[in-house]
């Protein structure tokens, strides 16, 4: 077997990673052709993915590190669903309120958050290279917001609210996650995370299914299958067999790809036109989070994309 470190090897890790991120960048068409109640969506998001990860632990033979947890790392884990559950409810309802750009654009300045809240949580020293990237980012937002005349209480500050929102549990998430790697692999982090999600947003899901906002077709049911089996699980295990081919760093810079196709995407096919200052504010939102993936992590926390937010690259 070639080494690690070969150029063949990273060329593999490069095409895997931007693989993810291409297909995490489609979740928003899939949405648009899937009516429903937001949290129905999350529902079956979670409850496919965590149905193809039970059998991946099955074949695998890894229900052993399962079994192995102690009750610490259980209850650290359940809060993480818990966590997860807001932060994709959040993620996905945004869509349903505002335009794609705006959802990933300010969805993805949750690494800038990571690097700027870590030392409280994480004992360690406060980095003050953040504040450029820190600047970057918040000068996206305004540029990306400002022009569209937001007014509290519309469906695009809504909107605009809860992908804002679900940056801020993404760095919880990632924060947490720096803590549960030591006693958890991360097959095992995101399955007890998805079986959580699925059992909390199960009542609210069959709520909304008495009140009549339920999907309507057989189509829209199809496409919660593949958005849980292959946007979820599948392009999940594509970006984690790319990482232990990359560094983290490097792997976190290819994963903005996935707003840059979310956004082409919507303008191909969703009639959502990329305006100049969309594509300015999304330019600093990146520029500063790929300043944040290059800062040393050896003693923080590594930037795991959006989509896989609970887990972080392991050791061995």
């Amino acid at each position: 077997m070639e080494p690690m470190n070969t150029t063949d090897q990273r060329a593999r890790g490069i095409i895997a990673i931007l693989a993810a991120a291409f297909i995490w960048g489609t979740i928003p068409l899939i949405l648009n052709h899937v009516d429903g109640a937001p949290v129905i969506k999350v529902f079956y998001r979670v409850f496919f993915a965590a149905i193809v990860l039970t059998l991946w632990l099955t074949v695998a033979k890894r229900w052993r590190k399962v079994a192995e947890l102690d009750r610490r790392t259980i209850i650290g884990l359940t809060v993480q669903g818990l966590i997860l559950t807001i932060n994709w409810v959040l993620f996905l309802g945004a869509f349903e309120r505002t335009n794609v750009a705006v959802v990933e654009l300010l969805g993805y300045m949750g690494p800038v958050f990571v690097a700027l809240i870590a030392p409280l949580f994480l004992n360690e020293r406060f980095d003050k290279r953040i504040f450029i990237p820190l600047a970057l980012s918040v000068g996206g937002m305004v540029v990306i917001l400002a022009p569209q005349g937001l007014h509290i209480g519309s469906g695009e500050f809504v909107g605009a609210a809860m992908a804002a929102a679900s940056a801020v549990t993404y760095a919880m998430l990632t924060i947490q996650s720096k803590r549960l790697m030591k006693h958890a692999s991360n097959d095992v982090i995101i399955w007890f995370e998805y079986v959580v999600a699925s059992v909390v947003l199960l009542p609210f899901a069959l709520y909304q299914y008495s009140l009549g906002n339920g999907p309507s077709t057989i189509g829209a049911y199809g496409g919660l299958v593949v958005l849980g089996v292959v946007q979820t699980a599948l392009a999940g295990w594509i970006f984690f067999a790319g990482l232990k081919r990359l560094r983290a760093d490097q792997a976190a810079i290819f994963t903005y790809g996935e707003p840059v196709v979310a956004v082409v995407l919507a303008a191909l096919f969703m009639s959502q036109h990329i305006t100049l200052t969309t594509l300015l504010g999304g330019v600093l939102v990146i520029a500063g989070g790929t300043i944040v993936a290059r800062m040393d992590t050896s003693a923080g926390v590594d930037i795991s994309p959006i989509e896989i937010a609970g887990a972080a690259k392991e050791d061995d």
